[in-house]
C-alpha cells in the first residue's frame, strides 16, 4: 500500500524538485536576470587570464606560464591581457561587449582554509562564520517582487539561506514517472490545500525545467538554469556550482578541462536564455587565487587574489563591457612575497553589480547586504 508520506517523499524524486512551501509561481516585476556560479576549489585567475609581456610571470612559473602548446595561444584580450584558449566562447563574448573581467580581486579573508574563504565569500562578512545568513539573501528584500531564487544544486548553498525564500532544484537521476501516475497523485492530494499547492508548484517547476536528460554535467545543469530563468513566470535569480579548482597539481590540464567546463556552462546559459539573456549578468567567483610560482609539482597553491568572470547582455554598451575592470597591481610586488596582490574586493563587485542590474542604490546595496564588510561598489552597469 502506497500511503501519502510515501507518495510525497516519491513525488519529490519524480519531480526532480525539494518542494518547499516557500517556492511561488507569479508574474516577476522585473525582467533583469542574475546567475551567480561558485568556482569552488580557488581558480588561478592568472591562468584564466594572464598579463601579456610580463616577465616576472614566466620567470616564477616556467613551463605553467602559458598554456599547453596543443590548446594553441592566449587570446588577446586588450593590450595588456588575454584568455586562456580553453574560454573561446568567453573571448568571443567580450570582443561582443557582453563579458568582462575584474581581476587582482579577492574577499576580506588572507588566510588559505577553503572551508572559510567560501563562507566568507557567501555570506559577505569579514571572517568566517560571523554570519550566518548568504549576501545574496540579504539583497532579496530589496529587489522588485519576483518568485524566490533557485540554486540548481541538491542542497541550498550558504550564499542564498537566510530569512527570505529561497529553494533549490536537481534534476533527478531516476527514471520519469508516467503520465497516469502524476495524475493519480494529483488526485490524491486534490483535497488536501497544503499538499495539492506543493505537488502543483513542483509540477510548474518540472515544465519550465523541461527535459533533465543527461543534465546533471554541468553545461546540462547550467541548460535547466536557464530554461527556469528565462520562463515569463519563473525565478530571477540562479546559483550554480562548479568545484575541482584546486589544482595544485597537474594544472596545465586540470585547468584546460575547467575552463573548457566553464565555458559551456557561459554557452549554455546564454543559449537557453534566449532573448532574456539581453536582461541577464553572470557573476562568476572563486574563493581566493593561487600563487603566483609553480610548486614542484606542476601546479600552485592557495593564494589570494584572483579573477572574476562577468558575462551577459547587460554587459553591451555598459562601462564594463569588453573591458578588464579593477586596478591591476602587476607582479613586481606580490602579497606576502607569493601572490597577486588585491586591490579590488568582491564585495565591491557584488555591490555594484546588484545594484547596476535591479536599479538600485549603490549606497543602500553596500549599507544593507555588506555593512560587516564595507566596500565602495564597483559601476558596472547602466541601470
Amino acid at each position: 500500500m502506497i500511503d501519502r508520506r510515501s507518495l510525497l517523499a516519491r513525488g519529490a524524486l519524480i519531480g526532480g524538485f525539494a518542494l518547499s512551501p516557500r517556492l511561488a509561481f507569479a508574474a516577476a516585476a522585473t525582467n533583469a536576470r542574475l546567475v551567480f556560479v561558485i568556482l569552488r576549489g580557488a581558480m588561478d585567475g592568472l591562468s584564466a587570464f594572464p598579463s601579456l609581456g610580463d616577465s616576472r610571470l614566466d620567470r616564477l612559473r616556467g613551463a605553467l606560464a602559458r598554456p599547453p602548446e596543443q590548446l594553441g595561444p592566449p587570446l588577446k584580450l586588450t593590450s595588456d591581457f588575454a584568455a586562456h584558449p580553453a574560454l573561446a566562447g568567453f573571448a568571443g563574448l567580450f570582443a561582443a561587449q557582453e563579458a568582462a573581467v575584474v581581476h587582482a580581486i579577492a574577499s576580506p579573508y588572507r588566510e588559505r582554509s577553503h572551508f572559510d574563504a567560501q563562507n566568507i565569500l557567501e555570506t559577505g562578512g569579514n571572517a568566517a562564520y560571523a554570519l550566518k545568513d548568504g549576501w545574496l539573501n540579504r539583497l532579496l528584500p530589496l529587489l522588485p517582487q519576483a518568485p524566490p531564487p533557485v540554486a540548481v544544486s541538491a542542497t541550498l548553498p550558504a550564499l542564498l539561506r537566510g530569512d527570505a525564500p529561497a529553494t533549490s532544484f536537481a534534476p533527478s537521476k531516476l527514471p520519469d514517472a508516467s503520465a497516469s501516475l502524476k495524475a493519480r497523485v494529483a488526485a490524491l492530494y486534490e483535497n488536501d490545500a497544503l499538499l495539492h499547492r506543493l505537488w502543483s508548484e513542483a509540477m510548474a517547476t518540472e515544465m519550465m525545467a523541461g527535459s533533465s536528460d543527461g543534465g546533471t554535467n554541468p553545461q546540462g545543469l547550467a541548460a535547466t538554469a536557464a530554461r527556469l530563468l528565462a520562463d515569463p513566470a519563473g525565478p530571477r535569480i540562479a546559483v550554480l556550482d562548479l568545484g575541482g579548482w584546486d589544482t595544485h597539481a597537474g594544472q596545465a590540464a586540470r585547468l584546460g578541462n575547467q575552463f573548457r567546463q566553464l565555458d559551456g556552462v557561459i554557452k549554455a546559459l546564454k543559449t537557453g536564455l534566449g532573448p532574456a539573456w539581453s536582461e541577464t549578468l553572470v557573476i562568476c567567483a572563486t574563493e581566493f587565487g593561487r600563487t603566483v610560482a609553480a610548486n614542484g609539482t606542476n601546479g600552485t597553491d592557495h593564494g589570494t587574489a584572483s579573477a572574476a568572470l562577468l558575462a551577459g547582455g547587460r554587459l553591451k554598451g555598459s562601462p564594463a563591457g569588453g573591458k578588464v575592470v579593477g586596478d591591476w597591481p602587476g607582479l613586481a610586488k606580490l602579497y606576502e612575497d607569493r601572490d597577486l596582490m588585491p586591490t579590488t574586493s568582491l564585495n565591491s563587485l557584488f555591490a555594484g553589480a546588484a545594484a547596476g542590474l535591479f536599479g538600485l542604490d549603490p549606497a543602500l546595496v553596500s549599507r544593507r547586504v555588506f555593512a560587516a564588510a564595507p566596500a565602495p561598489p564597483l559601476t558596472l552597469l547602466r541601470s
